[in-house]
Protein backbone atom coordinates (compact mmCIF):
# COMPACT_ATOMS: atom_id res chain seq x y z
CA UNK A 1 0.00 0.00 0.00
CA UNK A 2 1.35 2.95 -0.57
CA UNK A 3 2.60 5.88 1.72
CA UNK A 4 0.01 8.88 1.35
CA UNK A 5 -1.29 11.48 4.22
CA UNK A 6 -4.79 11.25 4.22
CA UNK A 7 -6.22 13.61 7.14
CA UNK A 8 -9.27 14.50 5.44
CA UNK A 9 -9.59 12.03 3.06
CA UNK A 10 -12.18 9.20 4.55
CA UNK A 11 -14.77 10.10 2.18
CA UNK A 12 -12.59 9.22 -0.84
CA UNK A 13 -10.07 6.92 0.71
CA UNK A 14 -11.96 3.58 -0.92
CA UNK A 15 -11.95 5.39 -4.56
CA UNK A 16 -8.41 6.47 -3.67
CA UNK A 17 -7.22 3.35 -3.00
CA UNK A 18 -8.87 1.02 -5.48
CA UNK A 19 -9.01 2.98 -8.59
CA UNK A 20 -5.90 3.16 -11.57
CA UNK A 21 -4.97 6.17 -13.26
CA UNK A 22 -2.30 5.01 -16.07
CA UNK A 23 -1.76 1.82 -14.54
CA UNK A 24 -1.25 3.46 -11.06
CA UNK A 25 -3.53 3.42 -7.76
CA UNK A 26 -4.71 7.10 -7.20
CA UNK A 27 -3.02 6.86 -3.72
CA UNK A 28 0.49 6.70 -5.81
CA UNK A 29 -0.14 9.90 -7.62
CA UNK A 30 -1.48 11.77 -4.99
CA UNK A 31 1.60 10.71 -2.96
CA UNK A 32 3.44 12.01 -5.65
CA UNK A 33 1.79 15.62 -6.03
CA UNK A 34 2.46 15.77 -2.08
CA UNK A 35 5.32 14.94 -2.51
CA UNK A 36 6.29 17.78 -4.55
CA UNK A 37 4.37 20.05 -2.73
CA UNK A 38 5.97 19.48 0.90
CA UNK A 39 9.33 19.81 -1.03
CA UNK A 40 9.99 23.42 -0.64
CA UNK A 41 8.35 26.71 -0.36
CA UNK A 42 7.54 27.49 -4.07
CA UNK A 43 3.68 28.41 -4.35
CA UNK A 44 1.98 26.60 -7.19
CA UNK A 45 -0.31 28.54 -10.06
CA UNK A 46 -2.34 26.14 -11.60
CA UNK A 47 -3.43 26.87 -15.08
CA UNK A 48 -7.31 26.32 -15.04
CA UNK A 49 -9.78 26.69 -17.88
CA UNK A 50 -12.46 25.04 -17.36
CA UNK A 51 -12.30 22.15 -19.08
CA UNK A 52 -11.59 18.24 -18.17
CA UNK A 53 -7.93 18.26 -17.98
CA UNK A 54 -7.58 21.05 -16.12
CA UNK A 55 -10.63 20.40 -13.94
CA UNK A 56 -8.66 16.81 -13.52
CA UNK A 57 -5.64 18.56 -11.97
CA UNK A 58 -7.98 20.36 -9.61
CA UNK A 59 -9.39 17.64 -8.27
CA UNK A 60 -6.00 15.38 -7.63
CA UNK A 61 -4.16 18.63 -5.92
CA UNK A 62 -7.66 19.51 -3.85
CA UNK A 63 -7.61 15.81 -2.92
CA UNK A 64 -3.47 15.99 -1.73
CA UNK A 65 -3.88 19.24 0.21
CA UNK A 66 -7.04 17.65 1.81
CA UNK A 67 -4.74 14.15 2.64
CA UNK A 68 -2.57 16.59 4.53
CA UNK A 69 -2.15 17.57 8.11
CA UNK A 70 -2.89 21.41 8.43
CA UNK A 71 0.65 22.21 9.68
CA UNK A 72 1.78 20.94 6.60
CA UNK A 73 -0.01 22.76 4.12
CA UNK A 74 2.32 25.67 4.33
CA UNK A 75 2.55 27.30 1.10
CA UNK A 76 -0.53 28.55 -1.41
CA UNK A 77 -1.96 27.34 -4.23
CA UNK A 78 -3.05 30.04 -6.99
CA UNK A 79 -6.01 28.77 -9.10
CA UNK A 80 -5.72 31.16 -12.43
CA UNK A 81 -8.09 31.17 -15.28
CA UNK A 82 -7.29 33.56 -18.31
CA UNK A 83 -10.77 34.90 -19.21
CA UNK A 84 -9.89 36.37 -23.16
CA UNK A 85 -13.43 38.65 -22.91
CA UNK A 86 -14.38 36.62 -26.29
CA UNK A 87 -14.98 33.09 -24.35
CA UNK A 88 -17.87 30.87 -25.90
CA UNK A 89 -20.88 32.45 -23.35
CA UNK A 90 -21.80 29.08 -22.05
CA UNK A 91 -17.99 28.39 -20.91
CA UNK A 92 -17.38 31.66 -19.09
CA UNK A 93 -20.84 31.02 -16.73
CA UNK A 94 -19.30 27.35 -16.24
CA UNK A 95 -15.47 28.77 -15.36
CA UNK A 96 -17.12 31.78 -12.98
CA UNK A 97 -19.41 29.27 -11.38
CA UNK A 98 -15.83 26.87 -10.39
CA UNK A 99 -13.96 29.50 -9.41
CA UNK A 100 -15.88 30.90 -6.88
CA UNK A 101 -17.09 27.52 -5.97
CA UNK A 102 -13.14 26.27 -5.30
CA UNK A 103 -13.01 29.70 -3.41
CA UNK A 104 -15.80 28.58 -1.27
CA UNK A 105 -14.92 24.95 -0.78
CA UNK A 106 -11.16 26.02 -0.05
CA UNK A 107 -12.11 28.52 2.55
CA UNK A 108 -14.73 25.43 3.87
CA UNK A 109 -11.93 23.35 4.16
CA UNK A 110 -8.84 25.66 5.50
CA UNK A 111 -6.92 24.85 2.67
CA UNK A 112 -4.47 27.32 1.18
CA UNK A 113 -6.39 28.06 -2.46
CA UNK A 114 -7.28 30.95 -3.74
CA UNK A 115 -9.06 31.37 -7.42
CA UNK A 116 -8.21 34.21 -9.52
CA UNK A 117 -9.05 35.18 -13.25
CA UNK A 118 -7.25 37.20 -15.71
CA UNK A 119 -8.30 39.09 -18.43
CA UNK A 120 -6.15 41.00 -21.13
CA UNK A 121 -5.16 44.80 -21.15
CA UNK A 122 -8.20 46.92 -22.36
CA UNK A 123 -6.08 47.96 -25.56
CA UNK A 124 -5.49 44.83 -26.20
CA UNK A 125 -8.30 42.78 -26.38
CA UNK A 126 -9.80 41.17 -29.24
CA UNK A 127 -11.95 43.96 -29.94
CA UNK A 128 -9.57 46.69 -29.49
CA UNK A 129 -7.07 45.18 -31.90
CA UNK A 130 -9.27 44.09 -34.09
CA UNK A 131 -12.11 46.67 -34.78
CA UNK A 132 -10.12 49.19 -32.89
CA UNK A 133 -6.70 49.17 -34.68
CA UNK A 134 -8.23 47.18 -37.70
CA UNK A 135 -6.20 43.75 -37.39
CA UNK A 136 -7.33 40.88 -39.58
CA UNK A 137 -9.45 37.98 -37.86
CA UNK A 138 -6.46 35.93 -36.99
CA UNK A 139 -5.24 32.50 -39.08
CA UNK A 140 -2.89 29.85 -38.58
CA UNK A 141 -0.10 32.28 -40.09
CA UNK A 142 -1.35 35.44 -37.92
CA UNK A 143 -2.41 34.39 -34.77
CA UNK A 144 -1.50 37.52 -33.18
CA UNK A 145 -4.72 37.14 -30.72
CA UNK A 146 -2.60 33.95 -28.47
CA UNK A 147 -0.16 36.05 -26.96
CA UNK A 148 -1.94 39.36 -26.35
CA UNK A 149 -5.27 37.84 -25.11
CA UNK A 150 -3.84 34.43 -23.82
CA UNK A 151 -0.17 34.69 -22.65
CA UNK A 152 0.60 37.54 -21.44
CA UNK A 153 -2.08 38.39 -18.75
CA UNK A 154 -1.35 34.78 -17.13
CA UNK A 155 2.67 35.58 -17.57
CA UNK A 156 1.88 38.81 -15.94
CA UNK A 157 0.31 36.73 -12.97
CA UNK A 158 2.66 34.75 -12.55
CA UNK A 159 6.09 37.06 -12.91
CA UNK A 160 3.93 39.26 -10.47
CA UNK A 161 4.03 36.62 -7.76
CA UNK A 162 7.83 35.07 -8.96
CA UNK A 163 8.40 38.95 -7.55
CA UNK A 164 6.92 38.10 -4.52
CA UNK A 165 8.68 34.44 -3.70
CA UNK A 166 11.59 34.52 -6.19
CA UNK A 167 10.31 31.38 -8.24
CA UNK A 168 6.70 29.56 -8.65
CA UNK A 169 6.04 26.22 -9.93
CA UNK A 170 2.92 26.15 -13.15
CA UNK A 171 0.89 23.18 -12.19
CA UNK A 172 -0.86 22.25 -15.72
CA UNK A 173 -3.72 19.78 -17.15
CA UNK A 174 -0.66 18.81 -20.06
CA UNK A 175 -1.12 14.82 -21.23
CA UNK A 176 0.91 13.25 -23.43
CA UNK A 177 -1.92 12.16 -25.03
CA UNK A 178 -3.84 14.86 -25.93
CA UNK A 179 -0.77 17.25 -27.25
CA UNK A 180 2.40 15.46 -28.78
CA UNK A 181 4.23 18.38 -29.48
CA UNK A 182 3.27 20.00 -26.34
CA UNK A 183 4.60 16.93 -24.41
CA UNK A 184 7.64 17.05 -26.37
CA UNK A 185 8.44 20.71 -25.30
CA UNK A 186 7.89 19.75 -21.84
CA UNK A 187 10.07 16.78 -22.40
CA UNK A 188 12.99 18.78 -23.42
CA UNK A 189 12.81 21.20 -20.42
CA UNK A 190 12.46 18.73 -18.20
CA UNK A 191 14.88 18.76 -15.30
CA UNK A 192 16.81 15.73 -14.69
CA UNK A 193 15.78 13.76 -11.37
CA UNK A 194 13.07 16.33 -11.28
CA UNK A 195 9.24 16.24 -11.54
CA UNK A 196 9.65 19.43 -12.80
CA UNK A 197 10.35 21.35 -16.01
CA UNK A 198 11.59 24.66 -17.11
CA UNK A 199 9.08 27.16 -18.41
CA UNK A 200 10.26 27.99 -21.58
CA UNK A 201 9.99 31.79 -21.54
CA UNK A 202 9.47 32.88 -17.98
CA UNK A 203 12.71 32.79 -15.40
CA UNK A 204 12.31 31.74 -12.22
CA UNK A 205 9.06 29.46 -12.71
CA UNK A 206 8.84 25.61 -12.88
CA UNK A 207 6.13 23.28 -14.76
CA UNK A 208 4.67 20.49 -13.15
CA UNK A 209 2.16 18.27 -14.99
CA UNK A 210 0.92 15.59 -12.62
CA UNK A 211 -1.12 13.86 -14.89
CA UNK A 212 0.67 13.87 -17.85
CA UNK A 213 1.06 9.76 -18.53
CA UNK A 214 -3.24 9.53 -18.02
CA UNK A 215 -5.77 8.77 -20.98
CA UNK A 216 -8.82 10.50 -21.43
CA UNK A 217 -10.44 7.72 -19.60
CA UNK A 218 -8.44 8.53 -16.55
CA UNK A 219 -9.44 11.93 -16.80
CA UNK A 220 -12.89 11.26 -16.59
CA UNK A 221 -12.80 8.50 -14.40
CA UNK A 222 -11.45 11.13 -11.70
CA UNK A 223 -14.05 14.10 -12.72
CA UNK A 224 -16.79 11.63 -11.93
CA UNK A 225 -15.37 9.65 -8.95
CA UNK A 226 -16.67 5.84 -10.29
CA UNK A 227 -15.26 2.55 -11.73
CA UNK A 228 -14.37 2.31 -15.10
CA UNK A 229 -14.67 -1.29 -17.01
CA UNK A 230 -13.92 -1.44 -20.31
CA UNK A 231 -15.82 -4.41 -22.37
CA UNK A 232 -14.42 -5.65 -25.66
CA UNK A 233 -17.16 -5.97 -28.30
CA UNK A 234 -17.55 -6.60 -31.92
CA UNK A 235 -18.27 -3.45 -32.22
CA UNK A 236 -15.38 -2.32 -30.30
CA UNK A 237 -14.45 -1.24 -26.67
CA UNK A 238 -17.16 -0.09 -24.62
CA UNK A 239 -17.21 1.52 -21.43
CA UNK A 240 -19.61 0.86 -18.32
CA UNK A 241 -19.97 3.13 -15.33
CA UNK A 242 -20.60 1.68 -11.79
CA UNK A 243 -20.93 4.32 -8.69
CA UNK A 244 -19.34 2.12 -6.63
CA UNK A 245 -18.67 4.63 -4.09
CA UNK A 246 -21.77 7.07 -3.75
CA UNK A 247 -19.58 9.61 -4.89
CA UNK A 248 -20.58 9.71 -9.21
CA UNK A 249 -19.94 13.14 -10.28
CA UNK A 250 -19.26 15.17 -6.77
CA UNK A 251 -16.51 17.45 -6.55
CA UNK A 252 -14.33 17.69 -3.90
CA UNK A 253 -14.98 21.53 -3.46
CA UNK A 254 -18.76 21.06 -3.25
CA UNK A 255 -20.78 21.33 -6.97
CA UNK A 256 -20.97 18.34 -9.61
CA UNK A 257 -19.12 17.52 -12.14
CA UNK A 258 -21.77 16.42 -14.42
CA UNK A 259 -22.15 20.44 -15.90
CA UNK A 260 -18.62 19.36 -17.62
CA UNK A 261 -19.50 16.31 -19.45
CA UNK A 262 -22.49 17.96 -20.69
CA UNK A 263 -20.70 20.53 -22.07
CA UNK A 264 -18.58 17.85 -23.88
CA UNK A 265 -21.47 15.39 -24.59
CA UNK A 266 -21.72 15.18 -28.73
CA UNK A 267 -19.05 17.69 -28.87
CA UNK A 268 -16.62 17.88 -32.09
CA UNK A 269 -14.17 15.61 -30.32
CA UNK A 270 -11.69 18.66 -30.26
CA UNK A 271 -10.78 18.48 -27.12
CA UNK A 272 -10.40 21.40 -24.36
CA UNK A 273 -8.64 24.22 -24.78
CA UNK A 274 -5.58 24.15 -22.13
CA UNK A 275 -4.22 27.50 -20.11
CA UNK A 276 -2.04 28.98 -22.46
CA UNK A 277 1.13 29.50 -20.84
CA UNK A 278 3.16 29.62 -24.38
CA UNK A 279 3.28 30.07 -27.90
CA UNK A 280 4.12 25.99 -27.98
CA UNK A 281 0.24 25.62 -26.93
CA UNK A 282 -2.43 24.69 -29.80
CA UNK A 283 -5.15 26.74 -31.06
CA UNK A 284 -8.08 26.65 -28.96
CA UNK A 285 -10.25 26.87 -32.41
CA UNK A 286 -13.03 24.25 -33.03
CA UNK A 287 -13.07 23.82 -29.34
CA UNK A 288 -16.29 24.70 -26.82
CA UNK A 289 -13.44 26.24 -24.53
CA UNK A 290 -11.92 28.29 -27.10
CA UNK A 291 -12.91 31.56 -28.17
CA UNK A 292 -16.13 32.22 -30.06
CA UNK A 293 -14.64 34.59 -32.35
CA UNK A 294 -11.93 32.41 -33.01
CA UNK A 295 -11.02 31.89 -37.31
CA UNK A 296 -8.04 30.05 -36.82
CA UNK A 297 -10.16 27.08 -38.23
CA UNK A 298 -12.50 27.72 -41.10
CA UNK A 299 -15.38 26.14 -39.45
CA UNK A 300 -16.75 26.73 -35.70
CA UNK A 301 -17.91 22.77 -35.56
CA UNK A 302 -18.11 23.26 -31.69
CA UNK A 303 -20.59 26.20 -31.56
CA UNK A 304 -22.48 24.70 -34.43
CA UNK A 305 -22.97 21.60 -32.65
CA UNK A 306 -23.77 23.96 -29.64
CA UNK A 307 -26.60 25.46 -31.65
CA UNK A 308 -28.16 22.01 -32.91
CA UNK A 309 -28.19 20.99 -29.34
CA UNK A 310 -30.53 23.93 -28.16
CA UNK A 311 -28.20 26.99 -27.87
CA UNK A 312 -30.15 28.29 -30.61
CA UNK A 313 -29.33 31.81 -28.89
CA UNK A 314 -25.64 31.55 -29.91
CA UNK A 315 -26.40 31.16 -33.88
CA UNK A 316 -26.29 35.00 -34.31
CA UNK A 317 -22.47 34.44 -32.72
CA UNK A 318 -21.72 31.66 -34.92
CA UNK A 319 -23.13 33.90 -38.42
CA UNK A 320 -20.99 36.95 -36.78
CA UNK A 321 -17.62 34.60 -36.42
CA UNK A 322 -18.57 33.09 -40.14
CA UNK A 323 -18.51 36.72 -41.49
CA UNK A 324 -14.89 37.50 -39.82
CA UNK A 325 -13.75 34.45 -41.24
CA UNK A 326 -14.91 35.03 -44.36
CA UNK A 327 -12.90 38.07 -44.46
CA UNK A 328 -10.06 36.28 -44.39
CA UNK A 329 -10.26 34.82 -47.81
CA UNK A 330 -7.36 35.82 -50.09
CA UNK A 331 -9.96 36.38 -52.64
CA UNK A 332 -11.56 39.18 -50.19
CA UNK A 333 -8.69 40.82 -48.85
CA UNK A 334 -8.70 43.52 -50.76
CA UNK A 335 -11.92 44.67 -50.00
CA UNK A 336 -11.93 44.47 -46.99
CA UNK A 337 -8.10 45.50 -46.03
CA UNK A 338 -6.57 49.36 -46.89
CA UNK A 339 -3.92 48.74 -48.77
CA UNK A 340 -1.46 50.81 -46.77
CA UNK A 341 -0.34 48.94 -43.81
CA UNK A 342 -0.43 50.94 -40.14
CA UNK A 343 3.06 52.28 -40.73
CA UNK A 344 1.99 53.74 -43.65
CA UNK A 345 3.69 52.11 -46.70
CA UNK A 346 1.97 49.94 -49.19
CA UNK A 347 4.05 46.34 -49.15
CA UNK A 348 4.76 45.44 -52.33
CA UNK A 349 5.31 41.65 -52.73
CA UNK A 350 8.14 40.43 -54.96
CA UNK A 351 8.30 37.48 -57.25
CA UNK A 352 11.45 35.00 -58.18
CA UNK A 353 11.59 33.33 -61.67
CA UNK A 354 14.06 31.33 -61.99
CA UNK A 355 15.97 32.61 -59.38
CA UNK A 356 15.59 36.11 -60.49
CA UNK A 357 13.58 39.01 -58.42
CA UNK A 358 10.66 40.03 -60.54
CA UNK A 359 8.82 43.68 -60.17
CA UNK A 360 5.14 42.60 -59.53
CA UNK A 361 1.86 44.88 -58.68
CA UNK A 362 1.07 42.61 -56.03
CA UNK A 363 1.02 43.83 -52.47
CA UNK A 364 0.06 42.43 -48.81
CA UNK A 365 -2.88 43.88 -47.41
CA UNK A 366 -2.73 46.17 -44.56
CA UNK A 367 -5.57 46.53 -41.60
CA UNK A 368 -9.34 46.46 -42.31
CA UNK A 369 -10.83 50.08 -43.76
CA UNK A 370 -12.47 51.98 -41.34
CA UNK A 371 -16.36 51.88 -43.04
CA UNK A 372 -16.08 48.41 -42.09
CA UNK A 373 -14.88 48.59 -38.62
CA UNK A 374 -17.82 50.49 -38.00
CA UNK A 375 -20.29 48.59 -39.88
CA UNK A 376 -19.01 45.34 -37.95
CA UNK A 377 -19.39 47.22 -34.16
CA UNK A 378 -22.99 48.11 -35.25
CA UNK A 379 -23.50 44.84 -35.86
CA UNK A 380 -21.90 43.67 -32.76
CA UNK A 381 -23.78 46.05 -30.71
CA UNK A 382 -27.44 45.34 -32.15
CA UNK A 383 -26.42 41.05 -31.69
CA UNK A 384 -25.59 42.49 -27.88
CA UNK A 385 -28.65 44.83 -27.29
CA UNK A 386 -31.01 41.57 -28.52
CA UNK A 387 -29.18 39.10 -26.82
CA UNK A 388 -29.51 40.80 -23.13
CA UNK A 389 -33.53 40.03 -23.63
CA UNK A 390 -33.15 35.91 -23.60
CA UNK A 391 -29.35 36.12 -21.85
CA UNK A 392 -29.19 39.13 -19.19
CA UNK A 393 -25.52 38.67 -17.60
CA UNK A 394 -23.86 38.47 -21.41
CA UNK A 395 -21.85 41.28 -22.70
CA UNK A 396 -20.12 40.87 -26.13
CA UNK A 397 -18.44 43.85 -25.99
CA UNK A 398 -16.99 45.86 -22.39
CA UNK A 399 -18.01 49.69 -22.02
CA UNK A 400 -13.90 50.17 -21.73
CA UNK A 401 -13.01 48.13 -25.05
CA UNK A 402 -15.84 51.06 -26.40
CA UNK A 403 -13.47 53.82 -24.94
CA UNK A 404 -10.17 52.10 -25.82
CA UNK A 405 -11.75 51.58 -29.98
CA UNK A 406 -13.16 54.78 -30.07
CA UNK A 407 -9.37 56.06 -29.36
CA UNK A 408 -7.97 53.90 -32.20
CA UNK A 409 -10.05 55.26 -34.51
CA UNK A 410 -9.58 58.99 -33.82
CA UNK A 411 -5.88 58.19 -33.61
CA UNK A 412 -5.77 56.02 -37.02
CA UNK A 413 -2.10 56.14 -38.21
CA UNK A 414 -3.90 56.35 -41.76
CA UNK A 415 -7.29 57.13 -41.86
CA UNK A 416 -8.88 58.77 -38.54
CA UNK A 417 -12.53 59.14 -37.66
CA UNK A 418 -12.95 62.66 -38.11
CA UNK A 419 -16.64 62.71 -37.77
CA UNK A 420 -15.74 60.26 -34.20
CA UNK A 421 -18.85 58.11 -34.80
CA UNK A 422 -18.61 55.98 -32.70
CA UNK A 423 -21.19 57.51 -30.07
CA UNK A 424 -23.32 58.29 -32.48
CA UNK A 425 -23.17 54.51 -33.73
CA UNK A 426 -23.39 53.45 -29.95
CA UNK A 427 -26.77 56.05 -29.75
CA UNK A 428 -28.24 54.59 -32.09
CA UNK A 429 -28.44 51.25 -31.33
CA UNK A 430 -28.96 51.66 -27.39
CA UNK A 431 -30.76 55.09 -27.51
CA UNK A 432 -28.55 56.65 -24.85
CA UNK A 433 -25.38 58.16 -24.33
CA UNK A 434 -21.99 56.90 -22.75
CA UNK A 435 -19.84 59.25 -20.49
CA UNK A 436 -17.70 59.49 -23.93
CA UNK A 437 -14.46 61.77 -22.38
CA UNK A 438 -14.38 65.27 -24.95
CA UNK A 439 -11.46 64.47 -27.21
CA UNK A 440 -10.21 68.07 -28.49
CA UNK A 441 -7.41 66.88 -30.44
CA UNK A 442 -9.94 66.43 -33.91
CA UNK A 443 -11.02 69.77 -34.84
CA UNK A 444 -12.42 68.74 -38.20
CA UNK A 445 -16.24 69.07 -38.66
CA UNK A 446 -18.21 67.15 -41.38
CA UNK A 447 -18.19 69.86 -43.46
CA UNK A 448 -14.64 70.84 -43.34
CA UNK A 449 -13.16 67.21 -43.89
CA UNK A 450 -15.58 67.21 -46.93
CA UNK A 451 -14.39 70.88 -48.22
CA UNK A 452 -10.29 69.38 -47.45
CA UNK A 453 -11.80 66.31 -49.50
CA UNK A 454 -13.01 68.78 -52.49
CA UNK A 455 -10.25 71.01 -52.73
CA UNK A 456 -7.06 69.04 -52.52
CA UNK A 457 -7.05 67.04 -55.64
CA UNK A 458 -6.84 70.17 -57.16
CA UNK A 459 -3.58 70.45 -55.83
CA UNK A 460 -2.40 66.99 -56.59
CA UNK A 461 -2.55 66.77 -52.31
CA UNK A 462 -4.22 63.67 -51.15
CA UNK A 463 -6.72 64.98 -48.38
CA UNK A 464 -5.77 62.37 -46.02
CA UNK A 465 -2.39 63.84 -45.73
CA UNK A 466 -3.58 67.36 -45.62
CA UNK A 467 -5.76 66.33 -42.52
CA UNK A 468 -3.07 64.57 -40.60
CA UNK A 469 -0.84 67.60 -41.70
CA UNK A 470 -3.15 69.93 -40.09
CA UNK A 471 -4.24 67.97 -36.55
CA UNK A 472 -0.06 67.56 -36.50
CA UNK A 473 0.09 71.29 -36.26
CA UNK A 474 -2.92 71.02 -33.63
CA UNK A 475 -1.99 68.84 -31.19
CA UNK A 476 1.42 70.59 -31.00
CA UNK A 477 -0.36 74.05 -31.35
CA UNK A 478 0.25 76.22 -27.70
CA UNK A 479 3.71 74.20 -26.56
CA UNK A 480 6.83 76.05 -25.53
CA UNK A 481 8.89 73.98 -27.20
CA UNK A 482 7.46 72.13 -30.06
CA UNK A 483 10.19 69.27 -30.37
CA UNK A 484 10.58 66.39 -33.37
CA UNK A 485 7.62 68.47 -34.98
CA UNK A 486 9.68 68.45 -38.70
CA UNK A 487 10.50 64.92 -37.97
CA UNK A 488 6.73 63.94 -37.81
CA UNK A 489 6.07 65.91 -40.68
CA UNK A 490 8.64 64.61 -42.60
CA UNK A 491 7.40 61.16 -41.66
CA UNK A 492 4.01 61.97 -42.41
CA UNK A 493 4.78 63.74 -46.24
CA UNK A 494 7.18 60.47 -46.73
CA UNK A 495 3.86 57.73 -46.08
CA UNK A 496 2.60 56.62 -49.07
CA UNK A 497 -0.83 58.72 -49.69
CA UNK A 498 -3.71 57.75 -52.25
CA UNK A 499 -4.63 54.66 -53.93
CA UNK A 500 -2.72 51.53 -54.64
CA UNK A 501 -2.52 52.41 -58.46
CA UNK A 502 -1.12 55.54 -58.07
CA UNK A 503 1.25 54.60 -55.15
CA UNK A 504 2.63 51.50 -57.82
CA UNK A 505 3.09 54.05 -60.72
CA UNK A 506 4.91 56.29 -58.25
CA UNK A 507 7.41 53.75 -57.15
CA UNK A 508 7.55 51.55 -60.31
CA UNK A 509 10.92 53.14 -61.33
CA UNK A 510 12.65 53.00 -57.84
CA UNK A 511 11.30 49.59 -57.02
CA UNK A 512 13.37 48.45 -60.24
CA UNK A 513 16.30 50.35 -59.95
CA UNK A 514 16.56 48.51 -56.22
CA UNK A 515 15.65 45.33 -57.90
CA UNK A 516 18.53 45.70 -60.42
CA UNK A 517 21.14 46.82 -57.69
CA UNK A 518 20.31 44.09 -55.81
CA UNK A 519 20.50 41.86 -58.69
CA UNK A 520 24.47 43.30 -59.44
CA UNK A 521 24.86 42.73 -55.40
CA UNK A 522 24.38 39.00 -56.14
CA UNK A 523 26.37 38.63 -59.32
CA UNK A 524 28.98 40.60 -57.64
CA UNK A 525 29.06 38.01 -54.87
CA UNK A 526 28.78 35.16 -57.30
CA UNK A 527 31.84 35.99 -58.58
CA UNK A 528 33.48 36.50 -55.20
CA UNK A 529 32.86 33.42 -54.16
CA UNK A 530 33.80 32.08 -56.90
CA UNK A 531 37.23 34.33 -56.74
CA UNK A 532 37.44 32.67 -53.35
CA UNK A 533 37.22 28.64 -54.23
CA UNK A 534 39.83 28.92 -56.95
CA UNK A 535 42.26 30.78 -54.08
CA UNK A 536 41.73 28.24 -51.71
CA UNK A 537 42.47 25.36 -54.98
CA UNK A 538 45.37 27.01 -55.82
CA UNK A 539 46.90 27.29 -52.12
CA UNK A 540 45.97 23.59 -51.98
CA UNK A 541 48.06 22.54 -54.80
Amino acid sequence: MTNFSQFDLDEYIEFIEQEKFADKLLSEHIANVQRVYLQDKRPWVIGYSGGKDSSAVMVIVYLALLGLEPQQRHKHVFVVASDTLVETPIVVNHVNNSLDAIQKGAQRDKLPITSHKVVPKTNETFWANLLGKGYPAPTRQFRWCTERMKIDPVSSFITDKVSQFDEVIVVLGSRSQESASRAQVIAKHKISGSDLAKHTTLSNAFIYTPIDTWGVDDVWKILRLCHLETQETPYGTKNKWHDKYDLEWENPWGGKNLILWNLYKDSSGQGECPMVIDETTPSCGNSRFGCWTCTVVTKDRAMESLVQNGEDWMLPLLKFRNILSRSTSPKLKKKYRSHIRRDGRLAFKTLREDGDKILTNDYTTGPYLLKYRKLALKILLRMQKKLALVQKDLELITVPELHAIRHEWLNDPNDPDWNDELPKIFKEVFGYDLDWSVDDTNQFTHQESALLDEVAPNFNVSPQMLKKLIDLEISMSGLTRRVGIFNKIGRLIQQDWGSAESIILEHKDNRQRQINQSREVELLTEELNMLNASIEKETKI
